[in-house]
């Protein structure tokens, strides 16, 4: 056999081996059993007067039970000593109305920071940046210049440049005139941009109410929806309780709504989004995960417990030096990590010890980086035991995470339990809780 033949047989011998192992951890489920009929009238697409008297579906996996109750009873329905974990991200108004220079209109949604910059930096640029945007308009090529359409009270002049255009997304450069930073121009120029499904345009309601109470972090293109019931005056009932609340950051990107297209599970690429954990919080959990009284263990919403969830695993990847990562900065976690690694699982504790040894060396304040964790039916839930979380879309991968955590079975059930209730879905809809095993 001659020798390139012999290298390209190696070769073919190599990625036959890679994909049967890979194939062997993830995990083999019928996507279309993910998908329930959500009619249009079932769709909220305005927000309730108040904030915490939207509807609870509270569910009980251990025994199949579910109550309907009002967000404002949550403190009452939690333990004692109990923890809560918010996602303080906070939506930008990332949607920019602009004109080419025809006077054709051009919609410019800016996704993220070019190279993976951190939002909350990237935020702080002056002129010029560049972020990779979803544009939509006419005639569109690389170098199309666009401008703002400008009011009498702006005070700078906006101009983007379409650098590089693949398909709907593209480099987009934005270059302004005075010296005020670009989160500054996009709170100018710019409009929260609503959910895909709320085909409406955005009030001055929206800016309030499509962000939590406790945003603080900005640098999402979608609200982590689940916290938007939240008061002060239910955080006040949970520190009546004993109930800590910790912060994490996750940057929610449009991917949160990307629906389930291949035809199976192994096909699917999931989207990677930043998340940010101080440390001070791992400090919080180990001495919570210490306690002989402690309640429940609360996320609030899928993307904390993407962020908590992918902290454990990054902790197991320590552990064994999985790809050499004790040696690189930089937190990340890829879509299978989770499940290639089941069988190296260590305890909660060990975990966040470790990735405090890992900060020490390398004097980290926080936890950084892009985690494109997939959670589906058969993951084991390291350190969340109560999910606080709206009701999502059919077919998408926060379906897959909630019948994760609550059973195959069970998140059909209490889908069917709030479409025969009258719950409202989706972003601006009502909330559930949900609960696993008993304490």
């Amino acid at each position: 056999m001659a020798l390139p033949n012999l290298q390209f047989h190696l070769d073919s011998t190599k990625n036959r081996i890679r994909k049967h192992i890979m194939q062997s951890y993830i995990p083999t489920l019928e996507l279309s059993e993910f998908i329930y009929d959500l009619l249009p009238e079932r769709i909220a697409f305005t927000p309730l007067p108040n904030r915490d008297i939207s509807k609870l579906l509270v569910a009980h996996t251990d025994s199949g039970n579910i109550e309907h109750r009002i967000f404002c009873e949550l403190p009452s329905l939690l333990p004692d000593n109990s923890l809560i974990v918010v996602n303080t991200t906070r939506v930008i108004a990332a949607r920019l109305l602009l004109s080419k220079e025809s006077g054709g209109a051009v919609e410019v949604f800016c996704l993220s920071p070019e190279n993976n910059l951190p939002p909350a930096i990237a935020l702080m640029s002056h002129s010029p940046c560049r972020w990779k945007c979803l544009v939509r308009g006419k005639n569109l090529k690389d170098g199309t210049v666009l401008k703002a359409n400008l009011g009498e009270s702006i005070d700078s002049e906006l101009t983007a440049i379409i650098i590089k255009r693949i398909y709907s997304e593209a480099i987009v450069e934005f270059h302004w005139s005075s010296d005020i930073i670009f989160g500054d121009i996009l709170e100018q120029f710019g409009k929260i941009p609503l959910p895909p499904y709320i085909k409406r345009d955005t009030t001055p309601e929206d800016a309030i109410r499509y962000q939590t109470v406790y945003a603080a972090n900005e640098g999402s293109v979608a609200a982590p929806t689940a916290g938007l019931h939240f008061t002060p005056e239910v955080f006040e009932e949970l520190e009546a309780k004993d109930i800590k609340r910790i912060e994490v950051n996750l940057a929610v990107g449009l991917g949160t709504f990307k629906p389930l297209e291949t035809e199976t599970l192994s096909e699917f690429t999931m989207h990677g989004e930043l998340i940010s954990v101080n440390r001070d919080v791992i400090e919080q959990l180990l001495s919570w995960l210490d306690k002989s009284d402690r309640g429940r263990f609360v996320c609030v919403g899928t993307t904390s417990v993407r962020t908590i969830e992918s902290l454990y695993w990054f902790g197991v990847r320590l552990s064994i030096n999985d790809e050499d990562c004790k040696n690189q900065p930089t937190f990340s976690l890829g879509q299978w990590d989770a499940f290639r690694l089941a069988r190296k699982a260590i305890s909660p504790q060990k975990s966040l010890r470790t990735i405090q040894e890992w900060m020490n060396v390398h004097s980290l304040e926080a936890v950084e980086g892009i985690t494109e964790i997939l959670i589906v039916p058969s993951y084991q839930f390291r350190l969340c035991n109560a999910l606080v979380t709206n009701f999502h879309q059919p077919h998408s991968t926060l379906i897959l995470l909630v019948a994760a955590f609550v059973g195959k079975e069970m998140w059909r059930k209490i889908y069917d339990e709030a479409l025969g209730n009258g719950y409202r879905f989706l972003s601006y809809g009502d909330s559930s809780l949900l609960l696993q095993g008993s304490l």
